[in-house]
């Protein structure tokens, strides 16, 4: 099997400058994404899409491939995954060679470990790279405890809600944590998401790999899991 990762790094970030290349654990933050993968059979090359000149090079050093500096419009705040995402298949399609899955590996959850990855690759081979893989982990609110406010009162947001439930009652709820969307190039141009909907659930019971890094407060959350090895 063959399978492309693909990292897409913008220059800018509007709530932590240039996070992409700020050190975490003594390295840049992209090069967490860029040497996890390194060494699994089934990735072919680890593409690295940016905007951005220095953090071209600081990949390039790690050993991925950056073939081009993406352009503007594929960078603004307009663009979504789906069309840096497909720009950059399109590209290596092309120029290298037909892959079977395309895995997208967002920098902002550096902590994805090595088991899950393998397990996630299984999971997709196993349906035959014909159904996308997105990782997951427990919600921490589950939605039957979450509220709107309609009219200045509390309303449950989901309207069957029965408040009086203990958790070990509840039907367990996931969330996609960012760190692992695996598809194959048919069902990414077909559908035009990694989502479709028969998608298969790669569950992290680790909360530590469903850090998704936004904001200042979650980098010093990550800094602090870093301190506990434990954790990862």
């Amino acid at each position: 099997m063959k399978i492309l990762a693909l990292v897409l790094a913008r220059g800018e970030s509007k709530r932590i400058p240039r996070k992409n290349i700020r050190s975490l654990g003594g390295k840049p933050l992209i090069v967490w994404s860029i040497e996890i993968v390194k060494g699994i059979s089934d990735i072919v090359d680890i593409l690295v899409s940016t905007d951005d000149e220095q953090i071209a090079e600081i990949s390039r050093g790690f050993g991925a491939l950056v073939p081009w500096i993406r352009p503007e419009k594929l960078s603004n705040d307009i663009a979504t995954t789906f069309d840096a995402a497909i720009h950059a298949l399109d590209w290596y399609e092309n120029e290298v060679g037909k892959i079977d899955g395309l895995l997208l590996l967002q920098p902002t959850t550096p902590f994805r470990s090595r088991e899950t990855l393998l397990k996630g690759i299984k999971l997709f081979e196993r349906h035959h790279q014909q159904r996308s893989v997105i990782g997951m982990s427990p919600a921490e609110s589950h939605p039957m405890w979450c509220f709107k406010i309609e009219d200045g009162v509390l309303q449950p947001f989901i309207a069957s809600s029965n408040l009086q439930l203990r958790s070990q009652e509840l039907t367990s709820a996931y969330v996609i944590n960012g760190s692992f969307y695996l598809v194959s190039p048919n069902t990414l141009r077909k559908d035009r998401s990694f989502f479709s909907n028969d998608m298969l659930p790669l569950i992290s019971e680790n909360m530590a790999e469903s850090i998704d890094i936004d904001t200042e407060f979650d980098w010093l959350w990550a800094e602090t899991v870093l301190g506990y090895k434990k954790l990862l």
